[in-house]
């Protein structure tokens, strides 16, 4: 079965894309997103996220597959007639024109008439609550309330499918956690599906009914925020998520769903196998920082304790972060809350350390 023959309303079906003819930038992407769903696209540059994005709006043209929207294939329908909201980083504004003519444009060109124009024009404003903005002109915007426009310009025609493509990356952070729960709340009130573009994880994980992970053309791994952050299925998905950390083993034996590892330095732990087969596979131990345990009496007695050496203790506010040397690692961390019972620790201090063997998993070994 494809992606073609399921219901999903964004559907890629072994869509390709190469630029040159040889070198695939996407490769036989299958991918099927539901109505009403906000999915995100997250992966470093180069990875073919944009290049989706792209063929969907319908600026690139897949190479080989077939792209539909609610069941119709679009790969030869050109952009203006595919009925779709954009938003760029760039905002994309119109400086000759006022905020509500820069609205009003999407709605001429699919002929409106001028008293509809003005009452949806209206309607967006609000929406993004910007109603006493429309006779202002780009230039006398802040960043974020150009931002606030170029989101109202994609809904005003009331698209069933908006894309973003690194919408928010100009803005300042604390603007940009703000406008990132906008996003959220509008799409998920409007009942629009949305394809959104990023390279910033936390953005992914915080706004994202799934995530689809991207490297080197292929989807890495495609599942909900929280599957996606504690089941990575691989080391790049891993690494990239969130931080990690890593050590670096040979599987010594797989029993009962437990893989024993020997890590590099000769230490023995246990682990979950996920994608290591054998004994003598290489493998890469993952473990997210806030998994790992400092204070012996809150860990269960199955729970793996470790030798460690304090190279780092930094103050965070509501977290204290504490670097490590563990198994050979220097860059090991964990965090621990801001808690009265929870001590400083200094470097240069031996302590030990523990985990899990549930939160500790054995994936691939990376080339």
């Amino acid at each position: 079965m494809t992606a073609a023959t399921d219901n999903g309303f964004v559907v890629f079906d072994r869509v390709q894309k190469s630029y040159d003819g040889e070198t695939l930038v996407v490769k036989d992407l299958n991918l099927s997103i539901g109505k009403g769903e906000f999915l995100t696209m997250l992966g470093p540059s180069g990875s073919g996220k944009t290049t989706c994005l792209m063929m969907l709006a319908g600026f690139e043209t897949a190479t080989h597959g077939e792209i539909l929207l609610d069941g119709k294939p679009i790969n030869n329908i050109p952009p203006h007639k595919r009925g779709i909201g954009m938003v760029f980083q760039n905002y994309a504004l119109f400086p000759h024109m006022t905020v509500a003519e820069n609205l009003a444009f999407p709605l001429e060109v699919r002929k409106f008439g001028k008293s509809e124009r003005e009452e949806k024009v209206q309607r967006a404003l609000e929406m993004v609550q910007m109603g006493a903005f429309g006779g202002r002109r780009p230039a006398q915007l802040s960043g974020g309330q150009q931002q606030r426009i170029a989101l109202a310009r994609a809904l005003v025609f009331e698209p069933d499918l908006v894309l973003m493509d690194e919408p928010l990356g100009a803005l300042d952070k604390q603007l940009r956690e703000h406008m990132q729960f906008e996003i959220t709340r509008l799409a998920h009130n409007l009942g629009i599906t949305t394809v959104y573009v990023t390279h910033d994880q936390t953005e992914a994980l915080t706004m994202s009914d799934r995530v689809a992970v991207f490297n080197d053309g292929r989807i890495q791994q495609l599942d909900a925020p929280d599957v996606l952050y504690e089941q990575p299925v691989n080391s790049f998905v891993a690494q990239f998520i969130g931080e990690n950390n890593t050590l670096m083993g040979t599987v010594k034996e797989i029993e009962n769903g437990v893989a024993l590892v020997e890590l590099d330095d000769g230490e023995v732990i246990d682990a979950k196998p996920v994608n290591v087969r054998k004994p003598g596979d290489r493998t890469l131990v993952s473990i997210r920082p806030e998994r790992v345990e400092i204070n012996k009496d809150r860990l269960s007695p199955n729970a793996h304790l470790i030798h460690a050496e304090v190279l780092e203790f930094i103050y965070m506010g509501d977290i204290y972060r504490t670097r490590l040397r563990v198994a050979g690692n220097e860059d090991f961390v964990i965090k621990t809350r801001n808690a009265p019972d929870q001590r400083r620790m200094k470097p240069g201090e031996h302590i030990e350390i523990g985990w899990l063997p549930e939160d500790c998993r054995a994936l691939d070994a990376p080339a």
